[in-house]
């Protein structure tokens, strides 16, 4: 399975305006917790992989987990990377094995969302804690072959949404945080 994801920040106010007159359907609204595990035997920053374990809280059900690996990106237009991911009834006994095996906690992106469905897309309003406001809109697609067109279609949906698909952001919030976490570490040397 393949992301096929685009991403600008943006103020959201807006953009959940273009979402109504669209005709966008509310999906839920979640607090994630997002824990990234650093590999014993490669570095991941260097593959453009990641490991992590979430947590993900909706607003009216249940809390659940998810380990998920995402690979290296596969194209250069957008976020679109091989992404597997699974159910786990625990999400602490999950990232107890990742240590157990020599998995180290690297960071962790904690973020508000609200996600909608339009025209077979996610779009997902994130205000991630410590970077500010985002909208993503992603789909899932099964093959190389249909990335292109995914792509396309997602560029459609920011242009209604009166985004521009040029102002996109290629990096992962965990990306985005580490490279402010090392910024604000060299202003205080």
């Amino acid at each position: 399975m393949y992301e096929v994801e685009v991403k600008v920040r943006t103020d959201h106010a807006s953009v959940r305006e273009r979402l109504v007159e669209l005709g966008a359907e509310p999906v839920n609204e979640v607090t994630q917790e997002d824990t990234y595990y650093d590999a014993p035997h490669r570095e991941f920053a260097e593959t453009d992989e990641a490991l992590r374990v979430r947590r993900e809280t909706p607003v009216d059900a249940e809390s659940f987990a998810e380990l998920t690996y995402k690979g290296p990106l596969v194209e250069t237009e957008s976020k679109t990377r091989r992404e597997v991911q699974t159910g786990v009834e625990d999400g602490e006994a999950a990232a107890d094995i990742l240590s157990a095996l020599g998995f180290d906690p690297a960071a962790t992106v904690r973020k508000e969302r609200e996600r909608f469905a339009l025209d077979g897309f996610t779009v997902t309003l994130d205000a991630v804690a410590g970077l500010g406001e985002f909208v993503e809109v992603e789909t899932d697609v099964s093959g190389e072959d249909s990335v292109e067109s995914a792509r396309e279609d997602a560029f459609d949906i920011l242009h209604d949404l009166g985004l521009d698909p040029d102002d996109q952001i290629r990096t992962s919030y965990l990306g985005l945080l580490l490279a402010d976490q090392s910024a604000a570490a060299d202003a205080d040397e």
